[in-house]
C-alpha cells in the first residue's frame, strides 16, 4: 500500500484552505503553489528577486522535510504576476535550476494578492537526483 506524506508549515492560509504544503505519495513529491512569506517573520520582500529567493527557501524547506532537495524536481510551475519581470524572474531560476533542468511552465496571471510578485509550484520525484538521465537535443 501506499505512503503518503503530507507537510504543513503553520501558514494560516494552509488552515483555512484546507491545504498542505507539500503531499508525498511514495516518491512523488508535489509543493503547493508557494509564495515568498518569511514562515519566521511573516513578511514578503518588496523586490521580486528578493522575493523569488524566499519561494525557493520555502519549497526547499518543504523538500527537505520529505527527505528530497531541489536536485529532485522534475516540473516546475512559475507564476509572475507582471510580463515584464518574467526575464529576470527567470535568469533567477536559471541559477537555481541549472544542471537540474526541470520541465516548466511559465505564466502571467492574476496572483492571489498584489504583494505576491512570483509563486512557484514543484513536482519532484525522491531519488530523481540519483537517477541516470539521458539529454537528448532535437534543435
Amino acid at each position: 500500500m501506499s505512503k503518503i506524506l503530507k507537510v504543513k508549515t503553520g501558514s494560516k492560509f494552509e488552515e483555512s484552505g484546507s491545504y498542505s504544503r507539500l503531499v508525498a505519495v511514495d516518491n512523488w513529491i508535489y509543493v503547493s503553489n508557494t509564495a515568498g512569506r518569511n514562515p519566521e517573520t511573516q513578511e514578503i520582500p518588496a523586490d521580486v528577486i528578493e522575493q523569488t529567493g524566499q519561494v525557493f527557501a520555502n519549497i526547499e524547506r518543504a523538500l527537505t522535510a520529505a527527505g528530497s532537495s531541489l536536485a529532485d524536481v522534475v516540473m516546475s510551475r512559475v507564476f509572475i504576476q507582471d510580463p515584464a519581470q518574467v526575464p529576470a524572474v527567470m535568469d533567477f531560476i536559471g541559477t537555481k535550476f541549472r544542471g537540474i533542468n526541470p520541465a516548466t511552465t511559465v505564466t502571467c496571471p492574476p496572483l492571489g494578492s498584489t504583494v505576491y510578485k512570483v509563486e512557484l509550484e514543484v513536482t519532484a520525484y525522491r531519488g530523481a537526483s540519483q537517477a541516470e538521465c539521458e539529454e537528448i537535443r532535437i534543435a
